[in-house]
Protein backbone atom coordinates (compact mmCIF):
# COMPACT_ATOMS: atom_id res chain seq x y z
CA UNK A 1 0.00 0.00 0.00
CA UNK A 2 1.14 3.59 -0.53
CA UNK A 3 2.71 5.64 2.25
CA UNK A 4 0.14 6.86 4.75
CA UNK A 5 1.98 8.27 7.77
CA UNK A 6 1.77 11.97 8.51
CA UNK A 7 5.08 13.80 8.60
CA UNK A 8 5.61 17.04 10.43
CA UNK A 9 6.01 19.88 7.93
CA UNK A 10 9.23 21.80 7.53
CA UNK A 11 9.31 25.56 8.13
CA UNK A 12 8.21 27.54 5.10
CA UNK A 13 10.51 27.81 2.09
CA UNK A 14 10.75 31.56 2.63
CA UNK A 15 11.77 31.26 6.29
CA UNK A 16 14.46 28.68 5.50
CA UNK A 17 15.89 30.90 2.78
CA UNK A 18 15.83 33.89 5.12
CA UNK A 19 17.83 31.91 7.69
CA UNK A 20 20.49 31.12 5.08
CA UNK A 21 20.68 34.75 3.97
CA UNK A 22 21.03 35.89 7.57
CA UNK A 23 24.07 33.61 7.96
CA UNK A 24 25.81 34.29 4.63
CA UNK A 25 24.79 37.72 3.31
CA UNK A 26 26.70 39.64 2.20
CA UNK A 27 28.69 36.97 0.40
CA UNK A 28 32.25 36.41 1.63
CA UNK A 29 34.55 34.55 -0.79
CA UNK A 30 36.41 31.63 0.81
CA UNK A 31 38.44 28.62 -0.26
CA UNK A 32 36.94 25.18 0.27
CA UNK A 33 39.08 24.45 3.32
CA UNK A 34 38.33 27.86 4.81
CA UNK A 35 34.63 27.06 4.52
CA UNK A 36 35.08 23.70 6.25
CA UNK A 37 37.06 25.36 9.05
CA UNK A 38 34.37 28.04 9.41
CA UNK A 39 31.64 25.44 9.97
CA UNK A 40 33.93 23.37 12.23
CA UNK A 41 34.35 26.37 14.51
CA UNK A 42 30.59 26.93 14.72
CA UNK A 43 29.46 23.29 14.95
CA UNK A 44 32.52 21.18 15.81
CA UNK A 45 30.65 18.10 17.03
CA UNK A 46 27.97 17.83 14.37
CA UNK A 47 28.17 14.89 11.97
CA UNK A 48 29.60 15.91 8.61
CA UNK A 49 30.38 12.61 6.87
CA UNK A 50 28.42 9.48 7.76
CA UNK A 51 28.75 5.90 6.52
CA UNK A 52 27.38 2.61 7.81
CA UNK A 53 30.73 1.97 9.49
CA UNK A 54 32.09 5.38 10.49
CA UNK A 55 31.09 8.97 11.17
CA UNK A 56 33.21 12.12 11.18
CA UNK A 57 32.34 15.37 12.88
CA UNK A 58 33.19 18.70 11.30
CA UNK A 59 36.10 19.11 13.70
CA UNK A 60 37.43 15.60 13.00
CA UNK A 61 37.22 16.07 9.23
CA UNK A 62 38.93 19.46 9.40
CA UNK A 63 41.77 18.00 11.45
CA UNK A 64 42.09 14.96 9.18
CA UNK A 65 42.25 17.19 6.10
CA UNK A 66 45.00 19.20 7.82
CA UNK A 67 47.11 16.11 8.41
CA UNK A 68 46.74 14.96 4.80
CA UNK A 69 47.56 18.47 3.55
CA UNK A 70 50.79 18.28 5.55
CA UNK A 71 51.52 14.92 3.94
CA UNK A 72 50.95 16.33 0.48
CA UNK A 73 53.33 19.19 1.25
CA UNK A 74 55.92 16.64 2.43
CA UNK A 75 55.61 14.94 -0.99
CA UNK A 76 56.50 18.25 -2.61
CA UNK A 77 52.99 19.39 -3.56
CA UNK A 78 53.01 23.15 -3.92
CA UNK A 79 50.24 25.70 -4.47
CA UNK A 80 48.90 25.35 -8.00
CA UNK A 81 50.03 21.72 -8.45
CA UNK A 82 47.48 19.25 -9.77
CA UNK A 83 46.58 16.17 -7.69
CA UNK A 84 44.59 13.44 -9.47
CA UNK A 85 42.26 11.37 -7.31
CA UNK A 86 40.68 7.99 -8.12
CA UNK A 87 38.49 7.33 -5.09
CA UNK A 88 34.93 6.11 -4.67
CA UNK A 89 32.61 7.56 -2.02
CA UNK A 90 34.82 6.75 0.95
CA UNK A 91 35.28 9.32 3.73
CA UNK A 92 38.87 9.52 2.48
CA UNK A 93 37.59 11.25 -0.67
CA UNK A 94 36.18 14.06 1.45
CA UNK A 95 39.34 14.37 3.54
CA UNK A 96 41.50 14.46 0.41
CA UNK A 97 39.22 17.03 -1.25
CA UNK A 98 39.69 19.54 1.56
CA UNK A 99 43.35 18.59 2.10
CA UNK A 100 44.21 19.43 -1.50
CA UNK A 101 42.47 22.78 -1.06
CA UNK A 102 44.38 23.44 2.17
CA UNK A 103 47.66 22.71 0.41
CA UNK A 104 46.74 25.28 -2.23
CA UNK A 105 46.70 22.62 -4.93
CA UNK A 106 44.09 21.72 -7.57
CA UNK A 107 42.10 18.50 -7.45
CA UNK A 108 41.60 16.44 -10.61
CA UNK A 109 38.79 14.01 -9.66
CA UNK A 110 38.88 11.01 -11.99
CA UNK A 111 35.91 8.87 -12.93
CA UNK A 112 36.73 5.59 -11.21
CA UNK A 113 34.99 3.65 -14.00
CA UNK A 114 37.67 4.76 -16.44
CA UNK A 115 39.79 2.06 -18.04
CA UNK A 116 43.55 2.14 -18.53
CA UNK A 117 43.76 4.38 -21.59
CA UNK A 118 41.12 6.77 -20.26
CA UNK A 119 43.03 7.07 -16.98
CA UNK A 120 46.29 7.60 -18.82
CA UNK A 121 44.79 10.36 -20.94
CA UNK A 122 43.52 12.30 -17.90
CA UNK A 123 46.83 11.94 -16.04
CA UNK A 124 48.81 13.21 -19.04
CA UNK A 125 46.47 15.97 -20.12
CA UNK A 126 45.96 17.35 -16.61
CA UNK A 127 49.70 17.50 -15.78
CA UNK A 128 48.96 15.74 -12.48
CA UNK A 129 52.03 15.62 -10.22
CA UNK A 130 50.50 13.25 -7.65
CA UNK A 131 47.95 10.46 -8.06
CA UNK A 132 45.94 9.17 -5.10
CA UNK A 133 44.21 5.99 -6.20
CA UNK A 134 42.40 2.95 -4.93
CA UNK A 135 44.18 -0.32 -5.61
CA UNK A 136 40.96 -1.95 -6.80
CA UNK A 137 37.26 -1.22 -7.00
CA UNK A 138 34.60 -3.56 -8.33
CA UNK A 139 36.21 -5.30 -11.31
CA UNK A 140 38.84 -2.63 -11.94
CA UNK A 141 42.51 -3.03 -10.97
CA UNK A 142 44.08 0.43 -11.07
CA UNK A 143 47.57 -0.77 -10.15
CA UNK A 144 47.58 -3.16 -13.08
CA UNK A 145 46.56 -0.27 -15.32
CA UNK A 146 49.47 1.77 -13.93
CA UNK A 147 51.83 -1.16 -14.54
CA UNK A 148 50.91 -0.98 -18.21
CA UNK A 149 50.92 2.81 -18.45
CA UNK A 150 54.11 3.52 -16.50
CA UNK A 151 56.10 0.44 -15.44
CA UNK A 152 57.98 1.03 -12.20
CA UNK A 153 55.59 3.74 -11.02
CA UNK A 154 56.06 2.56 -7.41
CA UNK A 155 59.52 4.10 -7.21
CA UNK A 156 59.86 6.46 -10.17
CA UNK A 157 56.37 7.89 -10.67
CA UNK A 158 55.12 8.26 -14.21
CA UNK A 159 58.50 8.05 -15.91
CA UNK A 160 58.65 8.98 -19.58
CA UNK A 161 55.04 7.96 -20.19
CA UNK A 162 53.61 10.37 -17.60
CA UNK A 163 56.40 12.91 -17.15
CA UNK A 164 54.56 15.23 -14.73
CA UNK A 165 53.60 12.44 -12.32
CA UNK A 166 56.07 12.25 -9.42
CA UNK A 167 54.24 10.17 -6.81
CA UNK A 168 51.46 7.59 -6.56
CA UNK A 169 49.67 7.07 -3.23
CA UNK A 170 47.66 3.85 -2.90
CA UNK A 171 44.47 3.53 -0.87
CA UNK A 172 43.78 -0.15 -0.11
CA UNK A 173 40.12 -1.04 -0.53
CA UNK A 174 40.37 -4.58 0.85
CA UNK A 175 42.65 -7.40 1.89
CA UNK A 176 44.97 -7.05 -1.08
CA UNK A 177 48.70 -7.58 -0.93
CA UNK A 178 50.66 -4.36 -0.44
CA UNK A 179 52.69 -3.40 -3.50
CA UNK A 180 56.39 -3.20 -2.62
CA UNK A 181 57.65 0.37 -2.82
CA UNK A 182 54.21 1.91 -3.18
CA UNK A 183 53.24 4.76 -0.86
CA UNK A 184 50.27 3.69 1.29
CA UNK A 185 47.51 6.16 2.02
CA UNK A 186 48.13 5.86 5.76
CA UNK A 187 51.63 7.27 5.32
CA UNK A 188 50.18 10.43 3.76
CA UNK A 189 49.14 11.80 7.15
CA UNK A 190 51.67 14.06 8.87
CA UNK A 191 51.44 16.40 11.86
CA UNK A 192 49.11 19.19 10.84
CA UNK A 193 50.84 22.32 9.62
CA UNK A 194 49.71 25.80 8.75
CA UNK A 195 47.32 26.14 5.78
CA UNK A 196 48.69 27.51 2.53
CA UNK A 197 46.39 30.52 2.64
CA UNK A 198 44.70 30.00 -0.70
CA UNK A 199 42.96 32.49 -2.95
CA UNK A 200 39.18 31.94 -3.42
CA UNK A 201 39.57 33.02 -7.05
CA UNK A 202 42.16 30.31 -7.75
CA UNK A 203 41.38 26.93 -9.27
CA UNK A 204 40.03 24.29 -6.93
CA UNK A 205 39.12 21.63 -9.49
CA UNK A 206 39.73 20.46 -13.03
CA UNK A 207 36.81 18.15 -13.76
CA UNK A 208 36.86 16.12 -16.95
CA UNK A 209 33.72 15.88 -19.00
CA UNK A 210 33.09 14.52 -22.47
CA UNK A 211 32.40 17.33 -24.89
CA UNK A 212 30.65 17.39 -28.22
CA UNK A 213 33.76 16.52 -30.21
CA UNK A 214 37.17 15.07 -29.45
CA UNK A 215 38.52 13.58 -26.22
CA UNK A 216 37.38 14.62 -22.71
CA UNK A 217 38.05 18.19 -21.65
CA UNK A 218 39.12 19.45 -18.22
CA UNK A 219 36.68 22.09 -16.98
CA UNK A 220 38.46 24.67 -14.81
CA UNK A 221 36.51 25.71 -11.70
CA UNK A 222 37.49 27.99 -8.80
CA UNK A 223 36.91 27.75 -5.05
CA UNK A 224 34.51 30.68 -5.09
CA UNK A 225 32.54 29.26 -8.03
CA UNK A 226 32.09 25.93 -6.27
CA UNK A 227 31.05 27.46 -2.95
CA UNK A 228 28.65 29.90 -4.59
CA UNK A 229 27.11 26.95 -6.40
CA UNK A 230 26.91 24.89 -3.20
CA UNK A 231 25.24 27.76 -1.37
CA UNK A 232 22.91 28.22 -4.34
CA UNK A 233 21.85 24.57 -4.07
CA UNK A 234 21.07 24.96 -0.37
CA UNK A 235 19.23 28.24 -0.98
CA UNK A 236 17.20 27.22 -4.04
CA UNK A 237 16.07 23.98 -2.39
CA UNK A 238 15.55 25.78 0.95
CA UNK A 239 17.73 23.60 3.18
CA UNK A 240 16.81 23.55 6.85
CA UNK A 241 19.46 23.59 9.57
CA UNK A 242 21.26 20.25 9.83
CA UNK A 243 19.83 18.63 6.68
CA UNK A 244 20.98 15.01 6.31
CA UNK A 245 21.63 14.17 2.65
CA UNK A 246 22.03 10.61 1.43
CA UNK A 247 24.23 10.26 -1.64
CA UNK A 248 25.42 7.30 -3.69
CA UNK A 249 26.13 9.51 -6.70
CA UNK A 250 29.92 9.63 -7.17
CA UNK A 251 31.63 12.63 -5.63
CA UNK A 252 33.94 13.01 -8.64
CA UNK A 253 30.85 14.34 -10.46
CA UNK A 254 29.48 17.84 -9.81
CA UNK A 255 26.02 16.51 -8.90
CA UNK A 256 27.07 14.68 -5.74
CA UNK A 257 29.96 17.07 -5.08
CA UNK A 258 27.98 20.31 -5.22
CA UNK A 259 24.36 19.35 -4.50
CA UNK A 260 25.42 17.07 -1.65
CA UNK A 261 28.86 17.63 -0.13
CA UNK A 262 29.22 21.39 -0.56
CA UNK A 263 25.56 22.29 -0.07
CA UNK A 264 25.52 20.46 3.27
CA UNK A 265 28.23 22.79 4.61
CA UNK A 266 25.96 25.83 4.56
CA UNK A 267 23.50 24.32 7.03
CA UNK A 268 26.10 22.35 9.01
CA UNK A 269 24.40 19.26 7.65
CA UNK A 270 25.51 15.71 7.02
CA UNK A 271 26.42 13.83 3.86
CA UNK A 272 25.56 10.14 4.19
CA UNK A 273 27.77 8.30 1.71
CA UNK A 274 27.17 5.02 -0.09
CA UNK A 275 29.78 3.34 -2.30
CA UNK A 276 27.23 2.24 -4.86
CA UNK A 277 23.54 2.50 -5.49
CA UNK A 278 21.32 -0.30 -4.31
CA UNK A 279 17.63 0.46 -3.83
CA UNK A 280 17.12 -1.66 -0.72
CA UNK A 281 20.38 -0.46 0.86
CA UNK A 282 19.43 3.14 0.14
CA UNK A 283 16.07 2.89 1.88
CA UNK A 284 17.63 1.02 4.80
CA UNK A 285 20.20 3.82 5.10
CA UNK A 286 17.45 6.47 5.07
CA UNK A 287 15.92 4.69 8.05
CA UNK A 288 19.15 3.96 9.92
CA UNK A 289 20.72 7.40 9.53
CA UNK A 290 17.47 9.42 9.54
CA UNK A 291 18.20 10.96 6.16
CA UNK A 292 15.98 13.90 5.28
CA UNK A 293 17.04 14.23 1.63
CA UNK A 294 18.22 11.94 -1.18
CA UNK A 295 20.09 12.85 -4.38
CA UNK A 296 18.85 10.80 -7.31
CA UNK A 297 18.71 10.43 -11.05
CA UNK A 298 15.44 9.15 -12.55
CA UNK A 299 16.65 5.55 -12.94
CA UNK A 300 17.51 5.43 -9.24
CA UNK A 301 14.19 7.02 -8.30
CA UNK A 302 12.27 4.37 -10.23
CA UNK A 303 14.22 1.63 -8.45
CA UNK A 304 13.50 3.14 -5.01
CA UNK A 305 9.80 3.33 -5.73
CA UNK A 306 9.71 -0.29 -6.85
CA UNK A 307 11.62 -1.38 -3.73
CA UNK A 308 9.26 0.55 -1.46
CA UNK A 309 6.27 -1.05 -3.19
CA UNK A 310 7.69 -4.50 -2.47
CA UNK A 311 9.16 -3.95 1.00
CA UNK A 312 7.87 -1.18 3.21
CA UNK A 313 10.86 0.59 4.77
CA UNK A 314 10.61 3.15 7.55
CA UNK A 315 11.51 6.31 5.66
CA UNK A 316 9.53 8.70 7.83
CA UNK A 317 12.57 11.00 8.18
CA UNK A 318 12.58 11.72 4.43
CA UNK A 319 11.34 15.22 3.58
CA UNK A 320 12.93 16.06 0.24
CA UNK A 321 14.07 14.42 -2.98
CA UNK A 322 15.87 15.83 -6.01
CA UNK A 323 15.62 13.66 -9.12
CA UNK A 324 17.59 15.13 -11.99
CA UNK A 325 20.17 14.33 -14.65
CA UNK A 326 18.10 12.38 -17.16
CA UNK A 327 14.72 11.96 -18.81
CA UNK A 328 11.92 11.00 -16.44
CA UNK A 329 8.57 9.35 -17.22
CA UNK A 330 5.60 11.60 -16.46
CA UNK A 331 4.24 9.30 -13.76
CA UNK A 332 7.46 9.52 -11.70
CA UNK A 333 6.54 12.62 -9.71
CA UNK A 334 3.19 11.29 -8.49
CA UNK A 335 4.84 7.99 -7.57
CA UNK A 336 7.43 9.81 -5.45
CA UNK A 337 4.67 11.42 -3.44
CA UNK A 338 2.62 8.23 -3.25
CA UNK A 339 5.33 5.69 -2.40
CA UNK A 340 8.11 7.74 -0.80
CA UNK A 341 5.78 10.11 1.02
CA UNK A 342 7.82 13.17 0.06
CA UNK A 343 6.20 16.56 -0.38
CA UNK A 344 9.21 18.58 -1.58
CA UNK A 345 10.36 17.26 -4.94
CA UNK A 346 12.72 19.15 -7.21
CA UNK A 347 14.36 18.64 -10.56
CA UNK A 348 16.77 20.74 -12.55
CA UNK A 349 19.30 21.14 -15.32
CA UNK A 350 23.01 21.85 -15.31
CA UNK A 351 26.42 20.96 -16.62
CA UNK A 352 29.98 20.84 -15.33
CA UNK A 353 30.90 23.99 -17.23
CA UNK A 354 28.37 25.83 -15.07
CA UNK A 355 29.47 24.14 -11.81
CA UNK A 356 26.26 22.03 -11.35
CA UNK A 357 22.49 22.53 -11.59
CA UNK A 358 21.72 26.07 -12.66
CA UNK A 359 17.97 25.70 -13.05
CA UNK A 360 15.74 24.04 -10.46
CA UNK A 361 12.08 23.81 -9.61
CA UNK A 362 11.13 25.38 -6.28
CA UNK A 363 10.25 23.03 -3.41
CA UNK A 364 6.76 24.61 -3.31
CA UNK A 365 6.16 24.66 -7.06
CA UNK A 366 2.91 23.14 -8.36
CA UNK A 367 3.24 19.59 -9.82
CA UNK A 368 2.90 20.76 -13.42
CA UNK A 369 6.30 22.47 -13.20
CA UNK A 370 7.91 19.04 -12.64
CA UNK A 371 5.95 17.61 -15.56
CA UNK A 372 6.64 20.34 -18.08
CA UNK A 373 9.95 22.02 -17.19
CA UNK A 374 13.54 21.44 -16.10
CA UNK A 375 13.35 24.13 -13.47
CA UNK A 376 13.53 27.89 -13.09
CA UNK A 377 16.67 29.92 -13.69
CA UNK A 378 18.22 29.50 -10.26
CA UNK A 379 18.05 32.33 -7.74
CA UNK A 380 21.03 31.72 -5.45
CA UNK A 381 20.44 34.57 -3.05
CA UNK A 382 23.55 36.17 -1.54
CA UNK A 383 25.87 34.13 -3.78
CA UNK A 384 24.36 35.46 -7.00
CA UNK A 385 24.62 38.56 -9.13
CA UNK A 386 22.14 41.15 -7.88
CA UNK A 387 22.00 42.71 -11.34
CA UNK A 388 20.65 39.50 -12.90
CA UNK A 389 18.08 38.46 -10.31
CA UNK A 390 20.59 36.90 -7.90
CA UNK A 391 21.59 34.32 -10.47
CA UNK A 392 24.88 32.49 -10.60
CA UNK A 393 24.28 31.67 -14.26
CA UNK A 394 21.99 33.43 -16.70
CA UNK A 395 20.59 31.79 -19.84
CA UNK A 396 19.39 32.92 -23.26
CA UNK A 397 18.14 30.98 -26.26
CA UNK A 398 19.57 31.85 -29.65
CA UNK A 399 19.25 30.78 -33.25
CA UNK A 400 22.11 28.26 -33.67
CA UNK A 401 22.98 29.61 -37.14
CA UNK A 402 22.64 33.37 -36.74
CA UNK A 403 23.30 33.76 -33.01
CA UNK A 404 20.32 36.12 -32.63
CA UNK A 405 17.87 35.73 -29.75
CA UNK A 406 14.74 33.72 -30.41
CA UNK A 407 11.35 34.88 -29.17
CA UNK A 408 10.38 33.98 -25.58
CA UNK A 409 8.91 30.50 -25.43
CA UNK A 410 10.48 29.50 -28.77
CA UNK A 411 13.09 26.76 -29.08
CA UNK A 412 16.69 27.84 -29.54
CA UNK A 413 20.20 26.88 -28.52
CA UNK A 414 20.78 27.48 -24.83
CA UNK A 415 23.71 29.75 -24.00
CA UNK A 416 25.01 30.62 -20.53
CA UNK A 417 26.91 33.46 -18.88
CA UNK A 418 27.72 34.45 -15.31
CA UNK A 419 30.08 34.06 -12.37
CA UNK A 420 29.28 30.33 -12.28
CA UNK A 421 30.48 29.67 -15.84
CA UNK A 422 33.95 28.25 -16.40
CA UNK A 423 36.61 30.35 -18.08
CA UNK A 424 37.49 27.37 -20.24
CA UNK A 425 39.14 23.98 -20.61
CA UNK A 426 42.60 23.18 -19.30
CA UNK A 427 45.25 23.29 -22.06
CA UNK A 428 42.59 23.38 -24.78
CA UNK A 429 42.58 26.88 -26.18
CA UNK A 430 40.86 25.99 -29.46
CA UNK A 431 38.07 24.06 -27.78
CA UNK A 432 37.61 26.91 -25.31
CA UNK A 433 37.36 29.47 -28.08
CA UNK A 434 34.89 27.31 -30.00
CA UNK A 435 32.47 26.91 -27.10
CA UNK A 436 32.04 30.65 -26.45
CA UNK A 437 30.21 33.18 -28.60
CA UNK A 438 31.89 36.42 -29.63
CA UNK A 439 30.18 38.23 -26.73
CA UNK A 440 31.24 35.65 -24.12
CA UNK A 441 28.25 33.31 -23.81
CA UNK A 442 28.90 29.58 -23.37
CA UNK A 443 27.19 27.46 -26.02
CA UNK A 444 25.70 24.47 -24.19
CA UNK A 445 24.71 22.54 -27.31
CA UNK A 446 21.24 21.96 -25.84
CA UNK A 447 18.00 23.10 -27.42
CA UNK A 448 15.49 24.61 -25.03
CA UNK A 449 12.75 27.17 -24.50
CA UNK A 450 12.50 29.65 -21.62
CA UNK A 451 9.05 30.89 -20.66
CA UNK A 452 8.02 34.28 -19.31
CA UNK A 453 8.46 33.08 -15.70
CA UNK A 454 12.05 31.97 -16.31
CA UNK A 455 11.34 28.23 -16.42
CA UNK A 456 13.45 26.23 -18.84
CA UNK A 457 12.24 23.23 -20.84
CA UNK A 458 14.76 21.12 -22.74
CA UNK A 459 13.76 20.25 -26.30
CA UNK A 460 16.70 18.20 -27.56
CA UNK A 461 20.37 18.48 -28.43
CA UNK A 462 22.56 20.02 -31.04
CA UNK A 463 25.41 18.00 -29.63
CA UNK A 464 25.64 14.24 -30.01
CA UNK A 465 26.42 13.36 -26.40
CA UNK A 466 23.80 11.64 -24.27
CA UNK A 467 23.20 10.71 -20.62
CA UNK A 468 23.40 7.06 -19.56
CA UNK A 469 22.53 6.53 -15.89
CA UNK A 470 23.48 10.13 -15.16
CA UNK A 471 26.87 9.90 -16.93
CA UNK A 472 27.62 11.95 -20.04
CA UNK A 473 28.61 9.75 -22.98
CA UNK A 474 30.41 10.94 -26.09
CA UNK A 475 29.52 8.54 -28.95
CA UNK A 476 32.87 9.06 -30.67
CA UNK A 477 34.64 7.23 -27.83
CA UNK A 478 32.74 4.00 -28.59
CA UNK A 479 32.91 4.61 -32.35
CA UNK A 480 36.70 4.96 -32.21
CA UNK A 481 36.98 1.60 -30.47
CA UNK A 482 34.48 -0.22 -32.70
CA UNK A 483 36.25 0.71 -35.91
CA UNK A 484 39.42 -0.89 -34.56
CA UNK A 485 37.66 -4.26 -34.64
CA UNK A 486 38.75 -6.23 -37.72
CA UNK A 487 35.17 -6.83 -38.87
CA UNK A 488 33.98 -3.20 -38.64
CA UNK A 489 34.29 -0.63 -41.41
CA UNK A 490 32.09 2.12 -39.97
CA UNK A 491 30.42 2.69 -36.60
CA UNK A 492 27.79 5.26 -35.67
CA UNK A 493 26.52 5.36 -32.08
CA UNK A 494 23.29 7.15 -31.21
CA UNK A 495 21.18 7.42 -28.05
CA UNK A 496 17.92 5.55 -27.63
CA UNK A 497 15.54 5.67 -24.65
CA UNK A 498 15.93 3.14 -21.86
CA UNK A 499 13.59 2.79 -18.87
CA UNK A 500 16.38 1.91 -16.45
CA UNK A 501 19.28 4.09 -17.64
CA UNK A 502 17.42 6.98 -19.26
CA UNK A 503 19.40 6.66 -22.48
CA UNK A 504 21.72 3.98 -23.83
CA UNK A 505 23.80 3.64 -26.98
CA UNK A 506 22.75 1.87 -30.16
CA UNK A 507 25.65 1.23 -32.54
CA UNK A 508 24.97 1.05 -36.25
CA UNK A 509 27.91 -0.84 -37.79
CA UNK A 510 28.89 -1.29 -41.42
CA UNK A 511 30.79 -4.57 -41.62
CA UNK A 512 33.70 -5.34 -43.89
CA UNK A 513 32.90 -7.49 -46.93
CA UNK A 514 32.23 -11.11 -45.96
CA UNK A 515 32.23 -10.40 -42.20
CA UNK A 516 29.53 -11.76 -39.91
CA UNK A 517 28.97 -11.00 -36.25
CA UNK A 518 28.82 -13.75 -33.65
CA UNK A 519 26.51 -12.96 -30.74
CA UNK A 520 27.64 -9.99 -28.65
CA UNK A 521 31.23 -9.99 -29.84
CA UNK A 522 31.35 -6.23 -30.44
CA UNK A 523 29.94 -5.46 -27.01
CA UNK A 524 32.39 -7.95 -25.48
CA UNK A 525 35.16 -6.27 -27.47
CA UNK A 526 34.33 -2.91 -25.85
CA UNK A 527 34.15 -4.16 -22.27
CA UNK A 528 37.90 -4.06 -21.46
CA UNK A 529 38.35 -0.84 -23.41
CA UNK A 530 35.58 1.45 -22.21
CA UNK A 531 33.79 2.35 -19.00
CA UNK A 532 30.55 0.43 -18.74
CA UNK A 533 28.27 3.39 -19.31
CA UNK A 534 30.04 4.14 -22.62
CA UNK A 535 29.46 0.66 -24.09
CA UNK A 536 26.49 0.51 -26.51
CA UNK A 537 23.65 -1.70 -25.36
CA UNK A 538 22.61 -2.57 -28.91
CA UNK A 539 24.50 -3.34 -32.13
CA UNK A 540 22.61 -2.99 -35.41
CA UNK A 541 24.33 -4.08 -38.67
CA UNK A 542 23.58 -1.80 -41.62
CA UNK A 543 24.87 -1.39 -45.16
CA UNK A 544 26.70 1.75 -46.17
CA UNK A 545 23.99 2.41 -48.75
CA UNK A 546 21.26 2.33 -46.11
CA UNK A 547 22.93 4.95 -43.90
CA UNK A 548 21.09 8.29 -43.97
CA UNK A 549 23.74 10.91 -44.72
CA UNK A 550 24.10 14.60 -45.39
CA UNK A 551 25.27 15.99 -48.70
CA UNK A 552 28.82 15.92 -47.32
CA UNK A 553 28.53 12.23 -46.40
CA UNK A 554 28.12 12.60 -42.62
CA UNK A 555 25.66 10.29 -40.90
CA UNK A 556 22.40 11.99 -39.95
CA UNK A 557 22.29 10.79 -36.40
CA UNK A 558 18.82 11.99 -35.48
CA UNK A 559 17.51 9.79 -38.30
CA UNK A 560 19.60 6.86 -37.01
CA UNK A 561 18.01 7.29 -33.59
CA UNK A 562 14.57 7.11 -35.20
CA UNK A 563 15.63 4.00 -37.14
CA UNK A 564 16.99 2.36 -34.00
CA UNK A 565 13.79 3.00 -32.05
CA UNK A 566 11.74 1.41 -34.83
CA UNK A 567 14.12 -1.51 -35.33
CA UNK A 568 14.38 -2.31 -31.63
CA UNK A 569 10.69 -1.75 -30.90
CA UNK A 570 11.37 0.95 -28.31
CA UNK A 571 8.96 3.66 -27.20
Amino acid sequence: MPMSETRSPLPSVKSRQQALEAAYAPWRPRTLDQMLDHVARLHPDRDFVVTDDRSFSYRAMSQWAGRIAAGLSALGVRPGDHVAVVLANYPEFVAVKFAIARAGAVMVPVNFLNRRDELGYVLRQSDATVLITMDRFRDLDYLEALDQLAPGWEVKGGGEALPSLRHVVVFATGNHSVRTGAKPFSALEKPEGAPAGGDPASLSDIIYTSGTTGPPKGVMLTHDMMLRSGYGSAYARAFEDGRRILCSLPLYHVYGYVEGLLAALFVAGSIILQLKFDAAATLRAVSRHRASDVLLIPTMTLALIEEQKQHRHDISSLRSVISSGGRAPAYLWDDIRTWLGVAEITTGYGMTECTASTTVTRPDDPPERLLTTNGRLRDVGAAGNRASGNRLVDYRTIDPLTGTDVAPGEVGELVAKGVGVTKGYYRKAEETAAVFTADGWLRTGDLARIDADGYLSLAGRLKESYRCGGETVLPTEAEDQLVLHPKVLQAHVVPVPDLKMGEVGAAFVVLRPGAELQGDELIDYCKPRLARFKIPKYVIPITAEALPTTASGRARKFMLTEMAIRTLGLQ
